[in-house]
């Protein structure tokens, strides 16, 4: 792996008597993720990671945002984006409740892949499956005119545990198709030269898989990228969007060792594994009060013993770390592992704990953000909050943070109606096959394809977002 924002993720030695810290094998499993927007008063997103109440809504009054850098975009070329979105959406719908009836974990989405590399192949999509060697990856891209510049967008098809579609992913796969077949209809009625291309990414719930694309090559050539994100919960905005930070986060795993006993009859021959894991976890629970506000440590007992009159010589937990930058969850990280260690060394445990690959955090690009807010607002009158920097909303995490890193990007969030609950929650999930959570998706995902087509055409545009990245995100990791 290359130095960078992975470095402290390298294999180091121990002696006999230390604790193990050693980086996981790729691909890593599954789990989970995130996000927020704008106005109305006392209104406000409360996604999966708002824990804090914090309302980016309250911080705004109810103008929309407007084209004021630069003049609207083409007029025809929006009108052929939404047309050929409408178009397709019934399609695109069904499409999408077919991924929510049949939920599928990460680096396992064998028949939303299928499906959707399909209908993209029957558009007249180039389609490549199996993308870099990922089997449920895919490259879908169509080409017009000679050069140009190139534009991607991302669908992601992974569901939760046991919770299914309860992010949204079915809406997110849709959306990126729906984007795709808007540029590519921009393309046409402008006379764009250029390429858009989309890239299907798996196990975004705690997989990292667009880390594992990126790794492999899968974005180069790309010249900036988008996605959006379904957002609810109880006082959300629907059909509002927003543009705001995510956190960074890594996975910790700890295993803790002891030796077995009669829990009845000698007790006092074993070393309590499980109570390592419960020290663990009140010491993780005590070290929260003096973390910083940005940052997070949550998890789970994975194993906690076979019985109660044995005393457990084996338990497993898993820990997820966020904080404003890699170096920060790098940071936290050794503050948890210390509780590991005080631990092990309180019960005579032997402990051994393991990091995965690290999602960044998201730096959101200005000018594509400004650009799709304006967008949103002057086709369909959607309001959409560009808060780059507002962490005071951040608190979930999400691979494509590592995107915003290697290109000009931006992921933002639009609200579905789900008043019973945010993501993660059975209530968004059945929130996500609603009529009007489909509508909004199709508005925010022309706004991502309006982006689109004014960078291919504009160069002055595309050059402000290119040196804007070049001065605010790239080589910052």
């Amino acid at each position: 792996m290359a130095p960078g924002c992975f470095a402290f993720l390298s294999k180091t030695k121990a002696k006999a008597s230390e604790p193990v810290r050693e980086k996981a094998a790729l691909p890593p499993p599954p789990e989970p993720q995130l996000q927020p927007h704008l106005p109305a008063a006392h209104e406000h997103f409360e996604p999966c990671f708002q824990c804090s109440g914090a309302s980016a809504w309250d911080k705004l009054d109810a103008e929309l945002p407007a084209y004021t850098a630069r003049a609207p975009f083409s007029s025809d070329a929006r009108a052929a984006i939404v047309a050929a979105i409408n178009d397709a959406a019934p399609a695109l719908t069904k499409l999408s409740l077919y991924i929510s009836d049949h939920p599928e974990l990460g680096y396992h989405e064998v028949h939303a892949h299928k499906h959707l590399t399909a209908f993209l192949e029957d558009a007249g999509f180039a389609v490549e499956r199996g993308y870099k060697g990922l089997a449920t990856a895919f490259r879908a891209s169509y080409k017009h005119g000679s050069g140009g510049r190139v534009f991607a967008f991302n669908s992601e098809y992974d569901a939760l545990p046991g919770i299914g579609h309860a992010c949204g992913h079915n809406l997110i796969a849709v959306s990126g198709v729906a984007a795709a077949l808007g540029v590519r209809a921009g393309m046409r009625k402008a006379g764009l030269s250029g390429e858009v291309v989309l890239i299907g990414t798996p196990a975004e719930e705690g997989g990292v898989g667009k880390g594992v694309l990126i790794e492999r090559g899968g974005y180069k050539g790309v010249d900036a990228c988008m996605m959006i994100h379904p957002v609810g919960g109880m006082g959300a905005a629907p059909g509002r969007g927003a543009v705001t930070p995510t956190l960074a986060i890594n996975t910790v795993n700890v295993e803790f060792f002891g030796r077995t006993a009669h829990a009845g009859g000698a007790p006092w021959d074993g070393v309590n594994a499980l109570d390592a894991a419960n020290i663990a976890y009140t010491s993780i629970s005590a070290l929260r009060q003096q973390i910083h506000t940005t940052e997070r440590v949550h998890g789970i007992i994975l194993r906690g013993g076979d019985a109660p009159n044995i005393i457990p010589d084996y338990t497993a937990m898993k820990f997820y770390v966020r904080a404003q930058s890699a170096a920060g969850v790098e940071a936290l990280i050794a503050r948890v592992c210390a509780c590991f260690d005080g631990a092990a060394l309180a019960t005579g445990c032997k402990v051994k704990y393991t990091t995965e690959r690290v999602m960044m955090d998201l730096r959101n690009n200005l000018p594509l953000a400004e650009e799709y807010a304006a967008a949103m607002g002057e086709e369909f009158h959607l309001p959409t909050y560009v808060g780059i920097d507002d962490w005071s909303v951040a608190g979930g995490s999400t691979d494509f943070g590592n995107v915003t890193y290697e290109m000009p990007a931006a992921h933002p969030h639009y609200g579905v109606a789900s008043p019973e609950g945010g993501n993660h929650t059975v209530a968004f999930r059945n929130a996500c096959r609603t009529d009007e959570a489909h509508d909004y998706t199709w508005k925010f995902a022309a706004g991502m394809a309006c982006v689109a087509a004014r960078f291919m055409q504009d160069k002055a545009f595309a050059d402000d977002v290119k040196s804007w990245y070049g001065k605010h995100t790239k080589g910052k990791k």
